[in-house]
């Protein structure tokens, strides 16, 4: 986005400053309609977000000014958009076929072959006396499968129990293997490169504790290297490559706990529930294009009003890890500061995510949202039908869906100020049909697409991830602090280094 562009986007926020939500849906005729999409089993409602249509449009000709369904060509036929890297970005070709590119279509080819070898090593599994899965990894090889295998497990537990590890601390490994039975449990070690500190600090637990590397299975675009360090037969790994980004990685083998929590069926519904969203993406007019109306609002909310922050509630439990899961997808995608020929953005890129369960979070930290000085805009979630057998849970829940984001847009006056309630938070409605692996597969899809959308109005790639880079390298250069055998040139960490005795 152009300074001029970011102007002008400003210039129509300040236009509307004194306008509340609830004036524009009056002044608006059919303003409803045309901030609601409905793509397959997803529903999502604008309508009570703080732009007017001239504004809307405004953002539609910086959208078309940047191509963005060329852009999205780019991104299914595998051109290198992740040039900072040299690498194609392919995930979509991990669960659809469309692009006739050929990179895409052997990338598409490579993946049913790996997912079918998953299922073959599934169908072993299920023949043994196996109850118990651990998946050991972290960041993408961990956030998506725990999310997709706590939303759609049953009640009842399946045919697998798949827990998961991610943190170096000692203490989660602890805690998830003392309850269950080594000679029962097999393990899966999920690490693009096989060089990640925690996943190899965890698995080396894991190994030590199971007695052996027999019933470990490997995930890795380094299968050489994962079966050196743990002496894995080359026929329990399973490979990914440098054209899926860990925290897209979920639709291909990475995602064998979730096809070990749901069924293997189920997983391949989650993929198909993808593709047909990503066709949406590809193919819809940006009018009517979902997966751009939610990317444009974001720009709109973080550079046109200037909001710092956004919230994600999910108004069904079995999403609670979903806040989690798109911190990453978003922020680690998204934070960035400079363009990708290196020049400083113009205004700001992303905001902070974070969220949680409703209606959880209403006793926790909505009394900021309501009366709190910041502006805080906001997805909420939820599901028009319920598989729990109780339906007055379920409409209680609805009707607080309901009310907070009209509470939150409408407000209240009070002759007591205390008890005044501002209005004006933004926030948009997304409703799926029920959660089925086929709806939450669309809209994870929708997300990552959005965050695509995002990178190219601001000019960034969305697929690089230097920034969590130098953290982990300082603290390698501080373990021989710790232990003793050199000393911490910063003061600050050497004197910290002192208080912990060592």
């Amino acid at each position: 986005m152009t300074a001029s562009a970011l102007s002008s986007l400003q210039s129509h926020a300040s236009r509307l400053s004194g306008a509340s939500i609830a004036q524009l849906l009056k002044d608006e005729p059919g303003r409803i309609e045309r901030h609601s999409l409905k793509v397959g089993p997803l529903y999502a409602n604008f309508a009570r977000q703080r732009y007017d249509a001239q504004a809307w449009d405004a953002l539609l000709e910086l959208g078309r000014d940047l191509d963005l369904g060329a852009a999205f060509r780019r991104l299914f036929d595998g051109e290198k958009i992740n040039s900072t890297e040299g690498r194609s970005v392919l995930h979509t070709a991990l669960r659809g076929n469309l692009s006739q590119a050929a990179v895409a279509q052997e990338a598409h080819r490579t993946a049913a072959e790996v997912r079918q070898r998953m299922g073959a090593l599934i169908q072993a599994l299920e023949t043994s006396e196996v109850t118990d899965i651990v998946s050991v990894g972290i960041g993408g090889s961990d956030l998506g499968p725990r999310l997709v295998a706590d939303a759609l497990r049953g009640p009842l537990p399946g045919r697998f129990r798949v827990h998961f590890i991610s943190n170096v601390d000692g203490a989660a490994a602890q805690r998830v293997l003392a309850p269950l039975d080594p000679r029962r449990t097999a393990a899966i070690l999920i690490s693009k490169t096989f060089g990640t500190q925690e996943t190899l600090l965890n698995g080396a637990i894991v190994r030590d504790w199971l007695g052996g590397s027999e019933r470990i299975y490997a995930v890795s675009a380094n299968p050489g290297r994962a079966a050196a360090a743990f002496d894995i037969a080359p026929e329990r790994v399973l490979p990914m490559w440098d054209w899926v980004g860990g925290r897209y990685s979920l639709w291909s083998a990475v995602g064998f706990p979730i096809a070990l929590a749901i069924g293997f069926d189920r997983f391949c519904q989650l993929l198909e529930g993808a593709a047909e969203f990503d066709r949406h993406a590809l193919e819809a007019p940006l009018e009517s294009n979902l997966a751009v109306h939610h990317g444009l609002t974001a720009v709109w909310n973080r550079n046109a009003l200037g909001l710092a922050s956004h919230a994600v509630m999910t108004y069904d439990q079995r999403l609670a890890l979903l806040p989690a899961y798109l911190q990453q997808l978003v922020m680690e995608s998204l934070g960035k500061r400079v363009k990708v020929d290196g020049s400083p953005v113009d205004g700001d890129t992303v905001p902070v995510w974070w969220g949680g369960a409703g209606t959880d979070v209403q006793h926790s930290f909505f009394q900021a949202l309501h009366q709190g000085t910041g502006i805080v805009p906001a997805d909420f979630i939820g599901t028009v039908h319920n598989d729990d057998p109780y339906a007055d849970n379920h409409d209680a829940l609805l009707s607080n869906l309901l009310a907070q984001t009209e509470a939150l847009a409408n407000g209240q006056g009070s002759e007591d100020p205390h008890r005044a309630y501002p209005g004006g938070r933004p926030s948009t409605t997304i409703l799926l049909d029920a959660l089925t692996p086929q709806s939450l597969g669309a809209l994870l899809a929708m997300y990552e697409h959005s965050v695509y959308v995002q990178s190219v109005v601001w000019g960034i790639n969305a697929f690089d991830q230097f920034g969590v880079e130098l953290g982990k390298q300082v603290a390698n250069t501080l373990l021989p602090a710790l232990r003793g055998q050199s000393r911490a040139e910063d003061p600050v960490t050497a004197e910290l280094i002192r208080r912990l005795g060592r």
